[in-house]
């Protein structure tokens, strides 16, 4: 079984990666959110421990950034006990959440059944009308044709698939593709959403990506009017 843990307090790592090696595990060690993401995306994890503030990219930005695609069991360890801390980071995606000071053997315990639990087998073929989009292979075609995107695009639009029939903010939007806090005054998001309706949808009648005024983009099928 392989761990990652992203913690950046010397002491705490290597504490954490002694123990656990100890314990039977494969064990990586990140020291900042950046590196943790990088090992993350490059290596398949049965859980990931991740603490919250962490230099170069924080624990909610690195989780955020990681569910995008990917589903491995997240375990916070933080010593941010505060009631919002921990709903904030249940509502983001983590699958558990201990605060620090802790008991090793409750740490050990939790990784254990976030382990049996094991991460849900990732979707692989997403279809909205007669657009597929394989998340594995990172190909897309809309009926016969095959569209080539960029990597920045496809993330969008499989952010965009995962979440069919639901309307995403430009924040959310923002957030979640270019690992970024939205600024009011950049218009990145309607670019890229420009652009990539012109590889999806300016070719094909039935329309798929739709703007919700005020509010943000949804994909659904809608037919001209």
């Amino acid at each position: 079984m392989r761990i990652l843990i992203v913690e950046d307090e010397p002491k705490t790592g290597a504490y954490l990666k002694k123990g656990l090696q100890e314990s039977g595990y494969s064990v990586d060690l990140a020291v900042d959110g950046a590196e943790g993401l990088a090992f993350a995306r490059e290596e398949q994890y049965d859980v990931i421990v991740l603490d919250v503030m962490l230099p170069e990219m924080d624990g909610w930005t690195v989780l955020k950034s990681l569910r995008v695609t990917q589903s491995p069991p997240v375990l916070f360890l933080t010593a941010r006990d505060a009631v919002q801390d921990r709903v904030r980071g249940l509502e983001l995606g983590a699958d558990d959440y201990l605060v620090k000071p802790f008991a090793f053997v409750e740490l050990l315990a939790r990784i254990r059944t976030l382990a049996r639990r094991g991460p849900p087998r990732e979707q692989e073929l997403f279809k909205v009308a007669d657009l597929e989009v394989d998340a594995i292979r990172r190909r897309v075609r809309r009926g016969s044709s095959r569209i080539d995107l960029t990597p920045r695009e496809f993330s969008l639009l499989l952010l965009l698939v995962q979440h069919q029939g639901a309307v995403l903010s430009r924040t959310q939007i923002a957030s979640y593709v270019w690992d970024m806090n939205f600024d009011g005054d950049t218009n990145v998001v309607e670019v890229a959403i420009r652009r990539l309706r012109l590889k999806i949808d300016a070719d094909f009648p039935l329309k798929l990506i739709q703007t919700v005024r005020g509010v943000g983009y949804v994909i659904e099928p809608r037919e001209p009017h």
